[in-house]
């Protein structure tokens, strides 16, 4: 299908005399719009079984080879009867591109007739591991805003406005319009004719190789996280035997997830969780924020954490509720993927002198590689499991879920979330089995009549005190450091049980009154957690996890410049102890990052859909 031309917006200094212009501006007037860069490419449109330029009977030219490889990684992910607009950037046109995410960005998905909103357009788009152009402004249009947007004109052909709402291909013309830099084409022969020049990518357009389906090689993947190859491994052995592990490793994985089918954010999770997969979980989460962002950053650290507890034994009367509370951690497929791939990171053998001798001495090599094919054993009979519980796909609760936020329409949403979570572990317990049973189970939270406790968790100056005096609602905090300031001192650790005692049961007279309490302690593992769980638990709280996840040379920084320091030596030990909690093991869970705001919640009933 032709993609419609694009109408010139009325101040657009580009628009030649055999261009579209807009008549009137009545179908942007009164709409929330989103200005996005306009790319200059070839228009390119994707179908589950082909692909095409602007025009229909385009022939073969060098620049299109490498979009049609992409399509060939793709396509099994396109629906029947969706195509997929966007702009093919691989050679240069009258712009020379220098740090391009990709040679292909989206930026319309249509369904027949209909072309998708924009909020989907980009989930859609990045689940296919395809970019989206760069987003310049978003508002209920204006004009007079418009108009005082500033390009680079060297550097950006122009913008384009669309309506966020989707709309039909007959309404193209009053949803969609262009401005043009004056003069564009800038090159005296029409570049097809020319020789093809490659645009240039920039440093994250590995991350956007692996989410199509390509193998970018280990270290461009390494160099678009900021990562060195010393910091692959937390294990004792040398750097090539580390980077030839991953190497291993990554293979592995890749193979694992075409299998499964997975593209986009989940398979770059699978990969770089493969990657990393021997690293501290508490030190990684911290270290992907910056290049990733907090919610891709979390996933890859919570498959890093998790993976290992597959390949040790699990009681098979408690493995499908084990499976059910993790869908609400991780993919499992992906989960499983990477808990084979590590294994066989863990096969490529050091060849140093001195595991030689360590081999002859006591036989660790034939203990490991024993213990390897226990473990590959346990993943293969968990995910035959998981296969034959129907837990493998990508969103196996999907009908729970939804079933449940159509029945809870009108409640209010943390009275919802609350219900989601009891649902989950209903469900992983086999008390419930359908949306109309866990309907059913969960009418006691409906009004939202409970208390609320929000449990910080983070080291020592990661924020969890500035942050507990900015969140609206909340009725009273729980200090420790101040219980122990009133004691006497707030650096005296000597009365710790004492003072974790006095906290627990303030927490529980607070908890009675159906208020919102902050608990504002390190809280750094699962059992200093569990004794505050206990309290709200009694007194039938909603908890909630504020995970404040800091990079650790910001926190000793910031322990350098507290007016109460930490000693050092302490803080190092907070940070070895530091195993932040998984999605479920509260209601809700908010990631933190270092400027003290919450970039990521899990266990929200209100999610994004496909």
């Amino acid at each position: 299908m032709h993609y419609p031309r694009t109408p010139h917006l009325p101040w657009s200094p580009g628009a030649g005399a055999d261009d579209v212009r807009a008549g009137d501006l009545s179908g942007l007037v009164g709409r929330e719009v989103v200005v996005t860069e306009k790319l200059d490419g070839e228009n390119t449109t994707m179908y589950a079984d082909g692909l095409h330029a602007r025009s229909l009977d385009s022939a073969h030219h060098p620049s299109r080879a490498w979009v049609k490889a992409l399509h060939g990684r793709i396509a099994r992910t396109i629906p029947d009867g969706w195509r997929v607009c966007g702009e093919n950037l691989y050679a240069r046109h009258s712009i020379a591109y220098h740090q391009l995410e990709s040679w292909f960005y989206a930026f319309s998905v249509w369904t027949g007739e209909h072309c998708l909103d924009w909020d989907r357009t980009v989930r859609f788009a990045r689940r296919l591991g395809v970019p989206t152009p760069p987003v310049l402004w978003r508002g209920n249009f204006d004009e007079r805003a418009l108009r005082k947007l500033r390009l680079d004109r060297t550097r950006q052909e122009g913008y384009v406005v669309r309506t966020v709402d989707g709309f039909h291909r007959d309404e193209f013309a009053q949803r969609v319009a262009k401005w043009v830099r004056p003069g564009h084409v800038q090159t005296d022969e029409h570049w097809m004719l020319a020789p093809v020049v490659e645009n240039g990518l920039g440093v994250a357009a590995p991350l956007w190789a692996v989410r199509s389906g390509a193998d970018p090689g280990l270290s461009s993947l390494l160099a678009a996280v900021g990562v060195g190859t010393s910091e692959l491994s937390a294990a004792d052995v040398p750097e090539p035997v580390a980077v030839a592990r991953a190497e291993a490793g990554l293979v592995d994985v890749r193979t694992r997830l075409d299998l499964l089918g997975r593209c986009g954010d989940t398979r770059l999770a699978g990969v770089l969780a493969a990657l990393f997969h021997g690293c501290h979980r508490s030190w990684l989460a911290p270290r992907l924020v910056a290049p990733l962002g907090m919610p891709l950053a979390r996933r890859i650290a919570d498959l890093v954490g998790l993976h290992t507890r597959l390949h040790r034994p699990f009681p098979d009367n408690a493995r499908r509720a084990g499976l059910v509370r993790w869908t609400a951690v991780a993919d499992l497929g992906v989960l499983h993927a990477v808990a084979a791939a590590s294994l066989a990171a863990r096969a490529v053998v050091d060849g140093s002198a001195h595991a030689d001798r360590r081999a002859v001495v006591d036989g660790s090599a034939h203990a490991d590689s024993q213990d390897a094919a226990d473990a590959r054993e346990q993943v293969d009979w968990s995910a035959l499991y998981a296969e034959k519980a129907g837990l493998l796909g990508e969103t196996p609760l999907a009908s729970l879920r939804t079933g449940l936020r159509q029945a809870l329409r009108g409640c209010a949403a943390d009275a919802a979330d609350r219900c989601w979570a009891e649902a989950r572990e209903a469900y992983a317990l086999g008390r419930v089995t359908t949306a109309d049973s866990a309907v059913a189970a969960t009418w006691r939270w409906r009004d939202g009549d409970f208390p609320r406790l929000v449990l910080m968790v983070g080291p020592s100056g990661s924020g969890k005190s500035s942050l507990a005096r900015r969140l609206p609602g909340v009725d009273d905090v729980v200090s420790l450091d101040d219980l122990r300031a009133a004691h006497g001192s707030r650096a005296d650790q000597r009365a710790n049980a004492a003072i974790l005692h006095h906290g627990l049961r303030q927490l529980d007279d607070l908890l009675t009154d159906r208020r919102t309490v902050v608990w504002d302690a390190t809280a750094l593992n699962r059992q200093q957690r569990s004794l505050v769980h206990a309290v709200a638990r009694r007194r039938n709280a909603s908890t909630t996890h504020a995970v404040l996840l800091v990079p650790e040379d910001v926190l000793i920084r910031r322990n350098a410049e507290r007016l109460h320091q930490v000693p050092s030596a302490v803080l190092a030990a907070q940070l070895r102890r530091f195993c932040p909690p998984y999605p479920g093991e509260a209601h809700h869970t908010w990631y933190v990052d270092a400027t003290g705001a919450v970039r990521d919640v899990a266990g929200t009933l209100a999610g994004e859909e496909d």
